[in-house]
């Protein structure tokens, strides 16, 4: 038999490598590329400023009460939260002290007015005396005045008395507003000073909200007529807001302004202590879109934005009619509900593909409901 006439091995390698060449020829199907972007949709608003601060419900009457002489605390009457009512007593001192005084101030009118009774009997006899030509009128002038200084030292130690009575009852502290107690400062068995605080009463009847203003703030917030509070804990609830009163000295720590916003109509739902936010927003003549500085494309030396249109973009000038904040306000070149990139605008190309971050694109140019902070 004729042994079977096999291929050579280079001619079955360079069979392969044709076919594998042949195979990677076929060029691959191009895909478009889809880039990502966030957007939002352009809307229209009259609210031409719109700021949001921070701060806290505080009683517009807050009164810190101290003792108006010195000694030891005996007793405390309140704690923290109570109400209490005009006259009621808040704390006691030691009165031993100041009693002991006011009785020695009591001997001491006692023997002036000892002392004032026997110079009238010595004056009145002298009279008699003179009548009748048995002393002479310089004895009798003496005498007058004698009894003149008596009458001046019964008074002297009068008022001498009244005060130390007055000191020895000034060892209660009693409330001089009806209101409730945010602070207690002193305890039993201290030993305060004269005018020392140690317990603070607030009317709880009169509340106003306490923020901090940056200085470039300040004046603008001062032309704002539409003020609104809002609880942290209760959102849904706006009540009508008025400045009241603006520091003229910034903080030496944060370099801003303690303003006080009243609240005329806040209710006991409000209490002292609670977090609230103040609103400021004043309207425009016109409507006005506004978008964020980020959503801004300079090209050239003009000023665009791109509108996602049918899942491409497109470049479209605008004209930019000022700032606010971090927002531009946008004077033509732009309708209201158009679809606006707001990140990634120098990355883009006209017609290129997009998809938009999130389900649904939020509304740029409308105050939320809650009030748009800058």
């Amino acid at each position: 038999m004729r042994p079977a006439v096999t291929a050579p091995l280079g001619t079955t390698l360079a069979a392969s490598l044709l076919l594998l060449l042949g195979a990677c020829s076929k060029e691959a199907p191009k895909t478009e590329e889809v880039r990502p972007v966030r957007a939002i949709v352009a809307g229209s608003s009259d609210i031409d400023l719109s700021s949001e601060f921070a701060g806290e419900v505080r009683p517009r009457v807050e009164s810190r009460l101290g003792f108006r002489v010195g000694g030891k605390i005996t007793a405390r009457k309140v704690d923290v939260g109570a109400t209490v009512k005009r006259g009621q007593v808040l704390m006691q001192l030691d009165p031993q002290d100041l009693q002991l005084t006011r009785a020695q101030a009591a001997a001491s009118l006692r023997a002036a007015e000892t002392q004032r009774d026997l110079a009238r009997a010595d004056l009145k006899r002298f009279e008699e005396l003179r009548a009748t030509n048995f002393v002479s009128q310089a004895t009798l002038d003496a005498r007058r005045t004698a009894f003149t200084a008596a009458q001046a030292n019964v008074e002297a130690a009068r008022a001498g008395f009244s005060a130390q009575s007055n000191q020895a009852g000034y060892t209660t502290l009693t409330s001089d507003i009806d209101g409730v107690v945010t602070l207690v400062s002193a305890e039993v068995g201290q030993v305060v000073a004269p005018g020392t605080p140690v317990v603070q009463v607030a009317n709880p009847n009169e509340k106003e909200v306490v923020i901090a203003l940056p200085e470039d703030k300040v004046d603008a917030m001062r032309k704002v007529g539409n003020v609104t509070v809002r609880l942290w804990s209760n959102p849904d609830l706006a009540l009508q807001g008025k400045i009241r009163e603006v520091s003229p000295v910034a903080d030496p720590a944060t370099r801003t302004y303690q303003v006080r916003v009243a609240i005329p109509g806040a209710g006991p739902e409000v209490r002292l202590g609670m977090t609230a936010r103040v609103q400021f927003a004043s309207k425009a003549g016109t409507q006005q879109i506004r978008l964020p500085l980020t959503a801004l494309f300079h090209d050239k030396s003009s000023s665009a934005v791109w509108v996602v249109d049918k899942g491409a973009v497109k470049l479209v000038p605008v004209q930019v009619g000022g700032t606010t904040g971090n927002e531009i306000v946008v004077a033509g070149g732009l309708q209201p509900g158009q679809t606006v990139v707001t990140a990634g605008v120098h990355l883009l190309k006209n017609g290129q593909k997009v998809r938009i971050l999130g389900a649904d694109a939020p509304v740029a140019g409308a105050a939320p409901a809650g009030g748009a902070a800058k």
